[in-house]
């Protein structure tokens, strides 16, 4: 995963001091190259110590093996799409289009970066071997979870979605070893989510989260930790950013469900059938 995105998903909860890093990073990734663990604290101004346990945070052994998987991220950067201004109240229709576009293609290039294929295959293995499934999540997370939920059950699966927190509580309570909750936010603060997720671990069942990249409180309840994106720089569009992320995620994992099941793809096209007369031609 790139060390670069790794940062970037992390930017807004860092400390001061980790925040200097973060920034002199991101926006003079190239000096890297060239200096030491004491050299760039002296030019942030903070301790050699905070650089060390900065990399640490970051997963990474020290300061060298950090330095070499910046150094590698600038080396496989491409031309990838990047947000070019914040769409305003005076944008016209071209450039809320462009700026929209530049945005999505932005937060789908970074959230490919931050998926982890042994988490996606440990994924599918919970889903296809769980009884019941509570997808929650709230707002636009819950729209997001609404969508899986209707493909999972395209599949076959028991899979419910409930947008009142209230609801995915006391249903959470009913489960048992064998069911799965998928817990989807944004922020992986929400407090009626991680709720959810405490009680399913109270009850032995598995958990898989999707959440911002880094250590949260509703990650922290997962069996699997899978990661969704949203560019911070335009928060007119944090929103719809923050859906386009989730639900490329949620598509990769039906695609891989629909893969992994022979019995789910003649469901599937069963399900298709049923509501193909009611189609236009």
């Amino acid at each position: 995963m790139s060390a670069l995105v790794k940062i970037k998903a992390i930017q807004n909860s860092l400390s001061t001091s980790e925040a200097k890093i973060a920034s002199f990073v991101l926006k003079s990734s190239n000096a890297i190259r060239d200096l030491s663990s004491q050299e760039l604290s002296s030019v942030i101004g903070i301790s050699q110590s905070s650089v060390i346990k900065f990399t640490q945070k970051l997963g990474y052994k020290g300061y060298p093996a950090f330095k070499l998987a910046i150094i590698d991220a600038l080396n496989s950067e491409t031309n990838d799409p990047k947000l070019h201004g914040e769409i305003t109240l005076k944008s016209s229709l071209p450039q809320i289009s462009d700026i929209l576009l530049n945005s999505k293609m932005s937060v789908l290039t970074e959230t490919k970066i931050l998926i982890e294929q042994a988490s996606l295959e440990q994924a599918v293995k919970l889903i296809t071997s769980a009884n019941r499934i509570l997808i929650c999540g709230l707002g636009g997370s819950a729209l997001v979870g609404k969508d899986f939920s209707y493909k999972l059950q395209k599949l076959g699966f028991s899979a419910y979605a409930e947008p009142d927190g209230h609801a995915q509580l006391a249903f959470v309570s009913t489960f048992k070893k064998g069911d799965l909750v998928f817990a989807i936010s944004e922020s992986g603060q929400t407090r009626e989510i991680k709720s959810v997720t405490e009680q399913a671990k109270e009850n032995n069942s598995s958990v898989i989260s999707l959440t911002k990249y880094g250590a949260n409180p509703v990650s922290e309840n997962a069996d699997v930790k899978l990661y969704s994106i949203a560019e911070q720089e335009s928060l007119r569009l944090s929103s719809i950013l923050a859906r386009t992320s989730q639900e490329f995620v949620i598509d990769i994992l039906f695609i891989a469900l629909t893969q992994a099941s022979g019995q789910g793809r003649k469901l599937l096209e069963k399900s298709n059938q049923a509501v193909k007369k009611f189609r236009g031609n």
